[in-house]
């Protein structure tokens, strides 16, 4: 091995909610007996055709929380058995990993902190406790496109005698997710264009995830969480909730946790990692969302896509 590739530092990324597409995993559980295995695994486990809405859909009920999260957890752990099947010799070399809100349990899945059935269950459970809390309130997510967060702070307060907001996702440069209440997501194009803002897109999702909103359903997750085997992870993986590195199982936990009700720092995460010495990601899973993301922190920094096809 040359110098060069010695000092490459490589880590996996993970995507969340939202990177869901029928169609995914599809021809992968047609040519490799360990992502048949997975789904197959999968269906017995939950009880539920996973393969038939990941392959077929219909999109709307691939889009349910409780259905997209699994979903996108087994379609990602394809993608990583393609990568396995391929080329053994680079997922070897892995060194780190991450994920997006969700994909924080599939990469925790890979470092083996957790076992394949566990993952699954927890984040099945995960996916139902979060859909249940959004049901109890009209909530929803908004991205803001374009602004810094003083300026994102300023339109929350603007906004605030309509009802609660929330910084949700701080995925990179001027691109901020929000949380909070419908009849306040409702104020908040007019005081965003005014503050600067590029693009305000309302979010298709069920509830105002990552927000105080989704206290319901952490201390559900918290039970599923305290009653499941989780193991020391076997490299670094870094923590939404506040960048910092996994370490014992009752962390894991605790951040976990605290990730339903707090912001996903993924901006944070993926500087740190830089910080730490990563040079080269791979996106693994559905989509190419953690790419594009990555190209907005540092256009610079290499990421390949590794496609749940």
């Amino acid at each position: 091995m040359s110098d060069s590739q010695t000092t490459v530092k490589s880590a996996l990324l993970f995507p969340g909610q939202g990177a869901q597409f029928v169609g995914m995993g599809k021809e992968l559980y047609a040519e490799l007996p360990a992502v048949k295995d997975l789904f197959d695994r999968a269906e017995s486990i939950l009880g539920i055709n996973i393969k038939q809405l990941c392959f077929e859909g219909p999109a709307d009920a691939l889009e349910a929380t409780d259905i997209s999260q699994p979903a996108i957890f087994l379609a990602s752990l394809a993608a990583l058995e393609s990568l396995k099947a391929t080329r053994p010799e680079l997922l070897e070399s892995i060194q780190g990993a991450a994920g997006l809100s969700l994909g924080e349990y599939t990469a925790l899945v890979f470092s083996g902190a957790m076992d394949f059935e566990t993952g699954l269950r927890v984040v099945f459970e995960r996916g139902r406790v979060m859909q249940a809390a959004a049901v109890t309130s009209p909530s929803g997510m908004t991205s803001l496109l374009g602004l810094d967060e003083a300026k994102v702070d300023h339109v929350i307060e603007q906004v605030a005698p309509h009802g609660r907001l929330w910084k949700a996702n701080m995925l990179g440069p001027g691109n901020i997710v929000i949380s909070g209440e419908k009849q306040a997501l409702a104020h908040v194009e007019g005081p965003a264009l005014e503050a600067g803002a590029m693009k305000v897109i309302p979010l298709a999702v069920a509830g105002a995830f990552h927000s105080p909103l989704m206290k319901p359903a952490d201390d559900q997750l918290g039970a599923v969480l305290a009653a499941s085997t989780i193991h020391t992870p076997r490299i670094p993986v870094y923590a939404n909730v506040d960048t910092s590195v996994h370490t014992t199982p009752d962390e894991i936990r605790q951040r976990l946790v605290a990730q339903v009700t707090g912001g996903v720092l993924w901006e944070g995460c993926i500087s740190r990692m830089m910080a730490d010495g990563y040079t080269q990601f791979y996106e693994v899973g559905p989509g190419r969302v953690l790419t594009g993301l990555l190209k907005r922190i540092d256009r610079k920094v290499p990421c390949e896509t590794i496609p749940a096809r």
